[in-house]
Order: structure tokens, then sequence, then C-alpha cells
């Protein structure tokens, strides 16, 4: 659960970018989800939570995420789309670059994942992301559909998700959200 702290919009997002960038002492991937993606990319102008995934993990990092959210005054989450959907094939090279700071690649965790993710928890904030990604084309209607096909064998897998409901919710945001 996150602490009381401020939102962030896309200047302490890149900060924290530059921080654990200079604190990394390995190479590394850090990839930006969720509100961090909404922020740098424009659609919102804050975000409550930094979310991010970082594969592989870039050593010193988790201590540079201590501090900067000390000295940020910002939330920072381990959290993606894989955390709670089957992860979808390909997500990595879907993923955009956005920027390298020190040992860091950083990059916006793949756009279609987050959007079915979104889709599954079903929040107003997250399908208005979702017709924002639409509509700045990162993500496209037929490649939603073969990427839910393609994960929904899988959704056993997810105790916490009722494949029956997730494939209504994504039917449904199909026809409202997706030209």
């Amino acid at each position: 659960m996150s602490t009381a702290r401020l939102p962030a919009g896309a200047a302490k997002v890149r900060e924290l970018m530059r921080m654990l960038g200079r604190a990394a002492q390995s190479d590394g991937r850090i990839y930006l989800v969720g509100g961090s993606s909404a922020v740098l990319v424009g659609w919102r102008d804050v975000t409550v939570d930094v979310d991010l995934k970082l594969e592989p993990e870039p050593r010193g990092v988790f201590t540079a995420i201590a501090r900067a959210k000390d000295a940020l005054n910002i939330n920072v989450e381990l959290a993606a789309p894989d955390d709670f959907i089957p992860a979808l094939p390909g997500w990595r090279e879907r993923s955009p670059f956005i920027a390298r700071h020190g040992r860091v690649d950083y990059y916006h965790y793949d756009f279609h994942a987050q959007a079915l993710a979104k889709i599954e928890r079903g929040h107003e904030q997250d399908l208005s992301d979702v017709r924002a990604m639409t509509r700045l084309g990162l993500i496209r209607r037929e490649r939603m559909s073969e990427l839910f096909q393609a994960i929904e064998p899988a959704l056993v897998r997810y105790p916490a998700i009722d494949p029956a409901s997730f494939r209504e919710r994504f039917h449904q945001a199909a026809s409202e959200i997706f030209p």
C-alpha cells in the first residue's frame, strides 16, 4: 500500500530516473508502468504511484529507490502487468525506449500489456488510460485481440482473475474504446 506522499508529474519521474541511473552499479533495465508512462507521454499530469519493473535489477537500485522516495516525496512501487495477468508474448520487444541514465536503460512497459491489465482491473481511471493509449496510437484493437487470445489459456494460473469476467470486460472495452 502506498504511503501518503505527493503525486508525481513528469519532472519528478524524470528526476527519479536520473537518481536511479546515477546510483546503479551494474547494467539493467527499468520499465515504467501505468501512471509513470501516462505522465511521461502526457495524457495525465500526475500519478499517485511511480510503478516500476526492474529486469535485470541494477545493483544498488533498491537503496536508491528508498532515498529517492524521501528526497522527491513520491510513492514508488514495484508493479507491472505481468504481476496481475500472464506476460504477453513479445512484450519486451514492444516496450518503447525512453532514455539511458548511467547504466540503466528506461522503457515504457509494453502499452498493450498495460492496457490489458487495466481492462482486467476495470477502474474508471484505468479505462480512461486505455482510451488515451488508443487515441495516441499506442495500442491497436487487432493486436489487443491477438494478445488477449494468446494469454487466455494461461489465465487459470491467476486465481484472482475470473477468466469469463475478464473476457467479457475485454470484449466490452474493445467495442466501446477501440475504433
